[in-house]
């Protein structure tokens, strides 16, 4: 039987001080902590929902997922900074210590911040969210383990929040049509 580990986050947020949207998971699986980025397992839908949102190409290696999030105005973190946790199940998550959001939110101009998913958007509000921050918008997971939702479901939606939030943005997303 698997046990519990004590394991702290190990990669910095994705930002600068453009971004406008904060998309928040829970705390980084097995396999995004092996390649040391975000959503890193292959079954992960995050990449093709928000490229299909952005109207993009899937980006595949790091260096092209950091470059699209930051052409997309969009910053990337995790709501816990360590936790306790069985392999990559969000539902084993204890002793949490939550990330500073200050870090991110003190230097970019974010409008929303989305939880990808129930336990990102519990974890957030229990750990880290503070009086003047931007309005939180919980969206279903990308995870593999949310097969209720399709792949275009999670579009529409995600899609749809997004834009919604972006929809007094730059002219550069509002040439894209989003």
């Amino acid at each position: 039987m698997a046990e519990y580990i004590h394991v702290a986050h190990t990669f910095a947020p994705v930002f600068d001080e453009k971004a406008e949207i904060l998309i928040l998971g829970s705390f980084p699986s097995v396999k995004s902590r092996e390649n040391q980025f975000y959503y890193g397992h292959p079954q992960n839908r995050f990449w093709k929902v928000l490229a299909s949102v952005f109207g993009n190409d899937v980006p595949v290696t790091i260096e092209e997922k950091k470059a699209f999030l930051l052409e997309n105005h969009t910053a990337v973190w995790d709501v816990v900074a360590s936790c306790d946790i069985i392999g990559s199940s969000d539902s084993t998550i204890k002793n949490v210590e939550g990330n500073d959001m200050d870090v991110i939110l003190t230097k970019a101009p974010v409008r929303r911040i989305f939880a990808n998913g129930d336990k990102a958007y519990q974890l957030f509000l229990k750990y880290c969210k503070r009086e003047g921050q931007p309005a939180v918008c919980r969206l279903p997971s990308t995870s593999p383990a949310n097969a209720a939702w399709s792949l275009e479901r999670l579009t529409e939606t995600w899609g749809r929040e997004i834009r919604s939030a972006l929809v007094c943005g730059p002219a550069s997303v509002q040439r894209r049509g989003n």
